[in-house]
């Protein structure tokens, strides 16, 4: 970003410093209040280390931002099968993420089955077994129209008879702002652990990374609805900054798990924070 070489160049630090750190924070989509509480940060360095060039504060900017970032704890596979669902809104990658994770942990030698829930769009099914077939995994998928709370009942139960380690339930796509979806989500965490007890083991999140700051909004209504512990970044490639993964972190707790970089099955890496700061930074 030349906008940000030039701001970190030999020039003293300044009003407009601050200014341009601000525009290119918000830009970056970290949000208002999380901006501020970089800057605010910033500043009390400056003074504290009597910092006077705006050069030397890249490293602290860098500093900042990652320390605002927690590294994912590992899943715990203590439970056989171990039951996932992904949530999130239309158009968010959910069922291309399901595919990818099923081969990460497929690779990992670990025996998944793909449930295919989204029971609204024929063509999530359709689509989630077409990367089935591709990938060589199992899959148990409903009919359009049918109960998704069945359909998970079902595939959990396969799993639990089959000796599957995992189970990865792709959900239907829903606005967060509307009540009836959200109640229908809530029922199928609620058969899933009618079906198994103590699941879902896991609520993930898929975020489209170029959704900006109403994803802290999107995150807030899921985490209330169906107790979601992680985020999946979905396409953060160079046209997503990314940014309000932090705001997500600090308002709600929530560690981003994995990234989406792009369309093939290998294309979703466990989260990097060195290289997202990096990548928010633009270098």
């Amino acid at each position: 970003m030349g906008r940000l070489a030039s701001l970190f160049g030999a020039t003293e630090i300044n009003g407009q410093t601050w200014d341009e750190l601000e525009s290119l924070l918000i830009q970056a989509d970290l949000g208002l209040e999380t901006t501020e509480s970089v800057l605010d940060s910033l500043r009390a360095a400056v003074q504290t280390q009597g910092l006077t060039r705006s050069i030397e504060l890249q490293s602290l900017l860098e500093a900042e931002l990652r320390l605002r970032l927690d590294l994912p704890s590992g899943l715990d596979f203590s439970s056989r099968p171990t039951i996932i669902l992904l949530v999130g809104v239309n158009g968010s990658g959910k069922t291309t993420t399901a595919a990818k994770l099923g081969r990460r942990f497929a690779d990992d030698g670990k025996r998944v089955l793909l449930v295919a829930a989204d029971t609204f769009r024929a063509a999530a099914v359709d689509q989630l077994q077409v990367w089935a077939e591709r990938l060589e995994l199992p899959i148990v998928a409903g009919k359009m129209g049918s109960d998704p709370g069945a359909v998970v009942y079902d595939g959990i139960q396969s799993a639990i008879s089959r000796g599957y380690d995992l189970v990865l339930v792709d959900t239907a796509g829903r606005l967060h702002t509307r009540y009836n979806l959200m109640e229908e989500l809530k029922k199928v965490s609620r058969v899933a652990r009618k079906a198994l007890v103590g699941a879902p083991h896991a609520v993930w999140l898929v975020m489209d990374a170029t959704t900006g700051q109403n994803a802290l909004v999107q995150a807030r209504a899921f985490k209330e609805a169906v107790n979601v512990s992680g985020i999946i970044l979905a396409k953060l490639d160079s046209s997503a900054r990314g940014g309000m993964a932090f705001a997500i972190q600090r308002e709600l707790g929530l560690p981003i798990i994995y990234a989406g970089l792009g369309e093939k099955a290998e294309d979703l890496t466990p989260f990097d924070p060195d290289a997202f700061v990096k990548g928010i930074l633009g270098a």
